[in-house]
């Protein structure tokens, strides 16, 4: 029911959106959210100081009553959502506020509720002191906001106050303890990244709670599997390392990438001396690694190959992925906007020619390969009864031949 009501919501709160509001919105990322913070931030004149906001609990304290008034859709289902409660083992807990819990359209309604908060802000001090604009700049993914501006002054008595108390008539309020005002060269932590101003040159890197996130997780796997086999090894740890790396290339992060390497190796080369304990280090490195001619280790086991022939498996090298710059959505691109369509198009088509290595052709794309940019392999070789219509935005419409059309 959730998964209905919120395909006819969706489209609302697009329309409603904040220009720089980046989380649950389809289409958009973090890697978009931290490249509006590059273009807000990396001129010689940008802003020189920022308010990191946190809210409090958002989805936890969003007030029942202002989404029973504001939101565009069935107030029944909503109220009834809204107070349907949880369960915690045998016990029923009624909800007085906050989002479903769990639910699929919780983090749209969320977002309809702190859409406007980019306006107040801009708002809060909107005119020019003689030659120096108000360089307030908002950047929103879910309940984590940054705002820059000229002066610590601005924003603790003209856009803190405002932020404020838009906030407070949804019944939210700000952390206390994780919202501050910090200066650029000072940097600050958004979304897993530290974005900081060395000089004239903004740096945007993994942040150090991310990648000490990363070797935790990894250093336990290595822990609980002191009975498996290297081989086994190498797969769980090879997904994990492989999807942290492709969140964090388009950052500045070939040190990071360099760091990790090394304390993986480190936590692996005691895995296996601690299965070895009688043998030698020699014996180890035998078994475990091999050695390139560029005279790097590399974490290795033997993989019978699908023609019964034997090759290996390595242990994924995350210094080896590749940086490349993300190339942010237009602010005021949205996702069931007809006049994007062809936008939307061309960045998919890039992607997906990125990832195939393959150079952007210029020749207009027949209409079978304009189809679906989620499946782009799908069409009638795939399914010889049925015929798809050219691609026209979101999706493309199966229709079954001698159904009618052409």
């Amino acid at each position: 029911m959730q998964a209905l009501h919120l395909l006819a919501l969706l489209p609302v709160a697009e329309t409603q959106a904040d220009l720089n509001s980046y989380g649950f919105r389809p289409r958009r990322s973090t890697a978009d959210a931290l490249g509006q913070c590059y273009c807000a931030l990396a001129k010689e004149d940008s802003p020189q100081w920022i308010l990191e906001g946190d809210i409090e609990s958002c989805f936890d304290r969003i007030s029942h009553r202002w989404l029973l008034g504001n939101v565009q859709m069935d107030r029944d289902i909503l109220r009834k959502w809204l107070k349907a409660g949880y369960m915690e083992g045998p016990v029923l807990y009624s909800t007085e506020e906050g989002t479903p819990q769990g639910g699929i359209i919780s983090p749209v309604l969320a977002n309809l509720a702190l859409d406007g908060l980019e306006t107040v802000a801009l708002q809060a001090d909107s005119r020019r002191q003689g030659n120096l604009r108000p360089k307030i700049n908002v950047v929103r993914y879910a309940d984590d906001f940054v705002i820059t501006g000229r002066s610590r002054e601005q924003l603790e008595e003209k856009v803190l106050p405002a932020v404020a108390a838009f906030l407070a008539e949804r019944g939210l309020n700000l952390s206390q303890e994780k919202t501050k005002i910090t200066q650029i060269e000072a940097g600050f932590d958004f979304l897993g990244a530290n974005v900081r101003k060395y000089g004239r040159k903004l740096l945007i890197r993994p942040s150090k709670d991310n990648v000490l996130g990363l070797l935790r997780n990894v250093r336990e796997v290595i822990r609980t599997q002191k009975a498996a086999t290297a081989l086994d090894l190498i797969r769980r740890l090879n997904s994990k390392l492989r999807g942290w790396a492709n969140s964090q290339r388009h950052l500045v992060s070939s040190r990071a990438f360099r760091y990790v390497d090394k304390r993986v190796f480190e936590a692996l080369w005691r895995w296996a001396k601690r299965r070895h304990p009688t043998k030698g280090k020699g014996w180890v490195r035998q078994k475990y690694f091999r050695i390139e001619p560029s005279g790097r280790w590399t974490f290795t086991a033997p993989l019978r190959n699908r023609d019964g022939t034997w090759g290996s498996l390595d242990l994924f090298r995350v210094s080896s992925m590749p940086i490349r710059r993300h190339v942010k959505i237009r602010a005021e691109a949205r996702e069931y906007d007809p006049a994007y369509d062809e936008y939307f198009y061309q960045r998919w088509l890039r992607k997906r020619q990125g990832r195939l290595g393959l150079r952007a052709r210029r020749k207009p794309l027949t209409a079978m390969e304009r189809v679906n940019p989620d499946n782009p392999t799908a069409g009638s070789s795939n399914r010889p009864s049925e015929r798809l219509e050219p691609y026209a935005g979101k999706l493309a419409r199966t229709v079954l031949r001698g159904a009618g059309g052409p």
